[in-house]
């Protein structure tokens, strides 16, 4: 029969692949999922082979997504010649886009925000589409870059284990 230490980490490995898939979706909080598995993996085990350094080192990972997905989405929308009152809007967009969206909201959310405050700035449509574009791209950019710091979060936690 199966252990609890190899329930505990087929429940992990299930959570982190559905954690990455819903990154590349974007249906789920893939990151969350990814901490969230390592941490059920460590209450299922008591802790034995996981400390409290790797969950600071995880949690620090989780942080670095959440922050991605404002600034990629900002710097995207200034290189498409996106004013700073555009970066801003594609940031303040990415979060409302979340809360009121959900994952949709991390695409849908900064172009929104960037091409509004465009348009508030007096900028003509076009050049208030293509700041929202840009900030699309960030969008698309950040994902890449959150799947990446998820399969490091994985690959660190069965190294830990």
């Amino acid at each position: 029969m199966f252990t609890l230490n190899t329930i505990a980490l087929i429940i992990a490995i299930i959570m982190f692949i559905v954690g990455i898939v819903g990154t590349i979706l974007p249906a789920l909080p893939g990151a969350i999922l990814v901490f969230a598995g390592s941490l059920v993996y460590g209450f299922m085990t008591d802790f034995q082979t996981l400390g409290i350094y790797f969950y600071v080192v995880q949690g620090l990972l989780l942080l670095l997504t959440f922050i991605t997905d404002f600034l990629v989405s900002a710097a995207s929308t200034k290189r498409f010649g996106g004013s700073n009152k555009a970066a801003w809007g594609a940031a303040i967009g990415t979060l409302l886009g979340i809360i009121v969206l959900g994952p949709i909201g991390i695409l849908l959310g900064p172009f929104v925000g960037a091409t509004i405050a465009e348009l508030l700035n007096g900028i003509n449509i076009k050049k208030a589409v293509w700041s929202g574009i840009g900030s699309v791209i960030g969008a698309i950019g950040g994902t890449f870059f959150k799947l990446i710091v998820e399969i490091i979060m994985v690959i660190y936690f069965f190294v830990s284990i």
